[in-house]
């Protein structure tokens, strides 16, 4: 066996025995909203915005470092 293979099949059971543990249901109160939902699905649901805001905040600011800078637009002394 590849150890890729093998890899891929040693996270997969990892997530099949958190799948497993985590099947409790829980309420999610958020403002006015409450959902009830899988506790494994929640801690995925978590993870899956944090990496979606950590990428689009970097995106953001490796943009605004690669941008030029505009020059001044203010007063400008003369003299």
């Amino acid at each position: 066996m590849s150890f890729y293979l093998m890899l891929i099949l040693g996270l997969a059971g990892i997530a099949l025995i958190f799948i497993i543990q985590n099947v409790a249901a829980v309420d999610v109160n958020f403002l006015l909203w409450t959902v009830s939902m899988s506790r494994a699905l929640l801690i995925i649901f978590t993870l899956a915005i944090g990496f979606l805001l950590g990428w689009l905040l970097h995106s953001y600011y490796s943009y605004r470092r690669s941008k030029p800078a505009e020059p001044y637009r203010g007063q400008t002394t003369k003299g």
